[in-house]
């Protein structure tokens, strides 16, 4: 069931997300609305789980809260057509092809029409280039991960926080309810996740609380990202500027005449042999283009947005260093997942991101970042203003940036 546009989303205030707020979330049919309400809810659960184990350590959902906050910009296509603009104005490659296909336009196209056409040209391909594609697969994937991860964490926060004397049997029986097996469709990893942060309550030692905090960050980690796989390489992938599709977009934007007109034109054209060097151009200007916009795309899900400002490229090695209690690691579960997703450990080298639709180069970059910022306090700052949260939570998109 869909939530409607005047169903209330119930958070704040202190009240900590239910299984059924994420549940009504989970079910809301628009895409952008549900992006900003499953930031806000992160952040609830990640304020929530931080208080119970320690409260100045970032849990996973701390981190989520800002990832999903980035590919909220990727679903609203917020600066993406713009990025892909200003790559299209400084290709040479893309300068030549869009002065090719001006010139082959001007052999069938009232000389008037072409006036400006660099621009129009220029319009076209942003259009064409499928963009919301990659929306889709980003709001997908936020959805993907949110039903599944934050259900549990709501579940953990609503068993585990009244809890003030360890029972191993009661973090058993919350583990009976998930999955054994290996990701995509096995949660062995969140099993063990959710049983190190049950152990990080009540761990009186700092250093052993911030260990098993990291080891379960890097394993819910190491389970999202293997269930987002299809989902980052889909958003990747999506750009396809149609050289077809291109072609027909300009000779509507350029020829004058209603569509039968246009089509007795067009058709005369390909009869006589005039409208093939349009074609070709068009053809070669798609190619140049398709590789800018998955550039445009990539610069966006290569890009993390931290509070205070600060900006990761995640092309770029990490910086910073490990906090203190982190610096040196020393327990056994810890260094043995390690060996799994960090080929250069206990060192932020190399972190770079080459290819972020690769599975393995992804974990090897989120993993040390979980490490670098993982008792970073503002980072359970709220991603949103007391303005904006009113107005997510009634359901809304809050005017202006988010």
């Amino acid at each position: 069931m869909s939530q409607s546009e005047g169903d209330v989303y119930q958070l704040g205030g202190g009240v900590e997300p239910a299984v059924a707020d994420v549940d009504r979330i989970a079910a809301h049919a628009e895409p952008v609305v549900r992006n900003l309400q499953i930031t806000h809810c992160y952040h609830e659960l990640s304020r929530a789980l931080a208080a119970l184990t320690g409260g100045g350590s970032a849990n996973w959902c701390t981190f989520a809260v800002w990832a999903s906050k980035q590919i909220g910009q990727t679903i609203r296509q917020e600066d993406l057509a713009v990025t892909l603009e200003r790559l299209l104005r400084s290709s040479p490659e893309v300068g030549a092809g869009i002065e090719l296909v001006v010139r082959a336009l001007r052999r069938v196209v009232p000389r008037d029409a072409v006036e400006g056409a660099e621009r129009l040209v220029r319009q076209a391909v942003v259009v064409t280039a499928r963009l919301d594609a990659a929306s889709d697969a980003g709001a997908r994937g936020n959805l993907k991960v949110f039903e599944e991860i934050a259900r549990e964490f709501a579940r953990f926060v609503a068993a585990f926080g009244d809890e003030t004397v360890a029972d191993e049997r009661r973090i058993a029986e919350f583990c009976d309810g998930l999955r054994s097996g290996e990701p995509p469709e096995g949660q062995r990893y969140l099993r063990q996740a959710f049983t190190r942060y049950y152990r990080a309550m009540f761990a009186d030692d700092p250093k052993r609380r911030a260990e098993l905090l990291l080891a379960a960050n890097i394993e819910i980690g190491l389970h999202e990202q293997t269930r987002l796989q299809p989902e980052i390489a889909a958003a990747m992938e999506a750009p396809v500027v149609d050289p077809r599709e291109l072609e027909r977009r300009l000779f509507d934007l350029l020829l004058p005449g209603n569509r039968v007109v246009k089509w007795l034109r067009l058709a005369f054209w390909t009869v006589v042999g005039r409208r093939k060097p349009v074609r070709l151009a068009t053809e070669q200007l798609a190619d140049h283009a398709r590789g800018l916009a998955r550039r445009a795309v990539t610069e966006h899900l290569m890009t993390l947005a931290l509070p205070g400002g600060e900006l990761l490229d995640l092309g770029d090695d990490l910086p910073g260093r490990f906090p203190p209690l982190l610096v040196e690691l020393s327990d056994p579960e810890l260094l043995a997942l390690l060996q799994l997703v960090d080929p250069t450990p206990d060192s932020m080298a190399d972190t770079a991101s080459r290819d972020w639709a690769d599975l393995a180069d992804r974990l090897h970059y989120i993993a040390d970042m979980f490490r670098c910022h993982a008792q970073r306090g503002n980072l359970l700052e709220p991603p949103f203003t007391t303005e904006q949260v009113e107005v997510i939570k009634a359901g809304g998109r809050p005017p202006g940036r988010l």
